[in-house]
Order: C-alpha cells, then sequence, then structure tokens
C-alpha cells in the first residue's frame, strides 16, 4: 500500500517575517476629545471623591423629649406635694387660730406746739391655738399698727413666744406713734368723738413657724386685720369697744 504523505506549502525564506495589518482604532477624522488620544498616551478622566456625610437626627425631636420630660417631672411633684398636704391635714387635722382685740386704754393722745400728734395706746390682744397637734414659734420683727381713717396713728410689736397645743394667749402690747401737720386729724378725731362712734383700724404682720408633731417647719407670715368702733378716744378714760372684727390669713 503506497504511503499517503502530506504536502506543506513551502516558505520562501526571501520574504522575510510575514507583516500584521494593523486597524487604526481611531478613524482619521475623529478628534482627541470624542475617541481618547490616537497616539497612544491616554490618561484616565480624574473622578472626584464625593465625601459621606452621616445625617444627624434633627434637634426638633430632642426638644419635644426635653419638653415631655420636664412636664412629666412637674406633674409628679405636683402628685408628691399633694399627697404629702393630704397626709398632714388627715394626721394633723390643722386650724386657724383666732385673734381678737380684748381692751384698748389710751395713755397719751395730745397736740404738741409743732402741730404733731403723739400717741400712746395700750391693747389687749388674745390669741387662740385651736390644734391638738400644732404648736406656733412666734418669732421677733412682727408689726402691729393702729389707723384713723387711713393714717396712722401708732405701731408696736408682739412679744416672741411659743404658743403650745389648744392654748390662749392673752397679750399686752404698747403702741406709740408720732404723726406730724396732724391739727386737722386731732379735729377729725374730736368731731368723730362727739358720735360715740369712731372708727379704728388695727393691721399686724407677725413672723411664726408651726411645729407639726417634732418637726418645726418654715418661717411663714400671719396677716391679721382687725376692724374696731370705741366709744372715745380721752386718755386715762375708760374706753368701751362697740364691736370688733378681726381676719386672718397666711403667706409664706
Amino acid at each position: 500500500m503506497a504511503d499517503h504523505q502530506r504536502i506543506h506549502p513551502a516558505r520562501d525564506p526571501e520574504a522575510g517575517a510575514p507583516q500584521r495589518t494593523t486597524v487604526p482604532l481611531v478613524s482619521g477624522g475623529a478628534s482627541q476629545s470624542e475617541k481618547g488620544d490616537p497616539e497612544g498616551n491616554y490618561h484616565p478622566p480624574h473622578q472626584r471623591t464625593i465625601p459621606y456625610s452621616y445625617s444627624k437626627p434633627p434637634k426638633r425631636n430632642c426638644c419635644k423629649k426635653c419638653l415631655c420630660w420636664t412636664l412629666a417631672l412637674i406633674i409628679l411633684l405636683i402628685l408628691v406635694i399633694a399627697i404629702c398636704a393630704g397626709i398632714i391635714y388627715l394626721v394633723f387635722r390643722p386650724k386657724l387660730p383666732k385673734y381678737s382685740v380684748d381692751s384698748l386704754t389710751i395713755t397719751h393722745l395730745n397736740l404738741n406746739n409743732d402741730n404733731s400728734l403723739f400717741a400712746t395706746f395700750n391693747v389687749n390682744v388674745t390669741a387662740r391655738n385651736p390644734n391638738k397637734k400644732i404648736g406656733i414659734y412666734y418669732e421677733g420683727g412682727s408689726d402691729l399698727r393702729v389707723y384713723f381713717t387711713g393714717t396712722q396713728l401708732c405701731e408696736g410689736s408682739l412679744p416672741k413666744f411659743y404658743q403650745g397645743h389648744r392654748n390662749t394667749t392673752v397679750m399686752n402690747v404698747t403702741l406709740t406713734g408720732q404723726t406730724q401737720d396732724a391739727n386737722g386729724l386731732l379735729q377729725s378725731l374730736q368731731a368723730q368723738e362727739q358720735t360715740g362712734n369712731i372708727p379704728l383700724f388695727l393691721r399686724g404682720k407677725v413672723p411664726v413657724r408651726l411645729k407639726l408633731g417634732r418637726l418645726k417647719l418654715m418661717k411663714w407670715k400671719f396677716l391679721v386685720r382687725c376692724w374696731l368702733n370705741v366709744d372715745s378716744l380721752t386718755p386715762d378714760n375708760t374706753i368701751r369697744i362697740r364691736d370688733s372684727r378681726c381676719k386672718f390669713r397666711f403667706r409664706f
């Protein structure tokens, strides 16, 4: 059997190495800005890095939370105070003290040469404490004044003392004063005395401390107002109090 031979085309040694055809990437009419650098000096475009910012929660929500917490604390505080006040009321059953003006004596009521009116009043004031478990400390610095038609006649102060439970204390208070240009004031007093009904107004400011059991509370101020009608203002004479009424309130 005859051998099959493969015949391959022989390369011409004088032809040299085969040439490859190259296809340009950019057509002749294309510009650099559209297809890049035709000479091969290609540079990638500069990419700007955008920083990432974390979003902060809005401040309005924070303000709302603070407002809610503040209102909650205020309501809680009011509830605690109300509960404490209710417990104190149920345990001690507090009652307001009572005051009255029992008698009045005038030592001096004279018009001086300079038309100033000098007055000295002695007033008996009764203070009643109706509470079973509450004591009252009357502190120093009290102020009592007597007026006639809005003009002050004299002033003084209560003594410093402690008033126990269900106690009644009678105090003799001396009030003195001097009013300038009192010629018209004395004439008004004398004219009113002819009617047998002279209106006087007594005002008192008394700092006190309440004692609940063994607990001594902070300082309060009693405000006392009394309206009196007397028949005479003659010195060293028996003065009759026709009627009197007193009102009482307190404040911090």
